[in-house]
């Protein structure tokens, strides 16, 4: 027996054949006749290492921003917090241009000169808001049957935010509100909208 002692595997045989041996490994050594007729697929080993989102320096809270993209753009917000997930934490507020408190990426956005102090501003609603579930839509428990889809003359129903939303969105805003109108025209410039005109050069406006 040519297996060592302690060893998990099966022990081989060796058998003698006229003058000379052969080892003869064990049957669950040995290779199997069966082989997938294709290829089974792997999963690909990821080397790149997850490095956290540096977002830039132009981008800190307080900051006036142009969006750029999205249902919201050309709109001037103002930047609330960096999230762990790489977006910005953004408000209009939503009394002055209609804005909400929301997620953005950070390349739809053109950072301004313009700051806003966010004295005020309650601490524990940010964070709650920054939350990861916080933005996660709520699943319907009454789905639309085919008596509901077929009716007419009947008007939609209205989506209904959230009182907890409201409250956080209301909180937020008090205290900005506050803090904008202490500032001359600020009002007025967070109110209007950006756009470019033909002629225009964006690559020499002072932001």
């Amino acid at each position: 027996m040519s297996a060592t002692k302690g060893s998990d595997q099966p022990a081989s045989k060796t058998k003698k054949f006229g003058k000379g041996e052969r080892e003869i490994p064990h049957h669950t050594q040995k290779a199997k006749k069966f082989y997938p007729a294709e290829d089974e697929s792997k999963p690909k080993k990821v080397r790149k290492s997850i490095r956290p989102a540096r977002p830039r320096a132009s981008l800190t809270p307080g900051t006036v921003l142009i969006l750029l993209a999205g249902r919201f753009r050309g709109k001037r917000v103002i930047l609330l917090k960096h999230l762990p997930q790489g977006v910005l934490l953004i408000t209009g507020p939503y009394k002055i241009n209609g804005v909400p408190l929301r997620r953005v990426n950070a390349r739809y956005v053109i950072a301004t000169s313009v700051k806003v102090d966010l004295k005020g501003i309650d601490d524990k609603t940010v964070e709650k808001v920054g939350e990861e579930g916080y933005f996660t839509r709520e699943k319907k428990d009454d789905k639309v049957g085919e008596e509901a889809f077929f009716k007419q003359g009947e008007k939609p129903e209205k989506k209904k935010v959230a009182s907890a939303r409201a409250d956080d969105q209301k909180s937020v805003d008090k205290a900005l509100l506050s803090n904008i109108k202490k500032e001359s025209m600020l009002l007025e410039y967070l109110r209007s909208t950006f756009s470019l005109r033909s002629g225009d050069r964006p690559h020499e406006m002072k932001w």
